[in-house]
């Protein structure tokens, strides 16, 4: 049996979550207020496009932030995104890191290790 899930990751900025879906190569789908999951559609104020997919990611706002749910039944979602959303995870808190530092004028350098990215931030 196929259900939705929560990928536990708290999105206050929708800007960075679009830089992570380029970062993934997802395709953010602004304004897309339905989201393909097992045998329906879920409601969202937009959607995130997996490739080679069939379903999609749903990007609801509750309180002022966004939450995130898919159904993990169609195994390319987690292929793309990861265990429990785990790239996706790490590709928003990376842009989010990235963007504070340029903010108060840092360096950033960006290192892919072999299963991780490690950032270095040069003041």
């Amino acid at each position: 049996m196929s259900h939705i899930s929560k990928i536990e990751l708290e999105v206050k900025d929708l800007g960075m979550l679009k830089m992570a879906c380029d970062r993934l190569g997802l395709e953010f789908m602004e304004g897309q207020t339905e989201f393909r999951w097992y045998g329906s559609n879920g409601k969202c104020a937009h959607a995130i496009r997996v490739p080679g997919a069939d379903y999609e990611i749903g990007v609801q706002r509750v309180d002022g932030r966004f939450e995130l749910q898919c159904d993990y039944y169609d195994p390319n979602i987690g292929k793309v995104i990861g265990q429990n959303g785990g790239f996706l995870k790490q590709a928003y808190a990376v842009e989010q890191t990235r963007s504070e530092a340029r903010r108060k004028g840092y360096t950033v350098i960006e290192k892919k290790t072999e299963n991780a990215i490690r950032l270095h931030v040069r003041m």
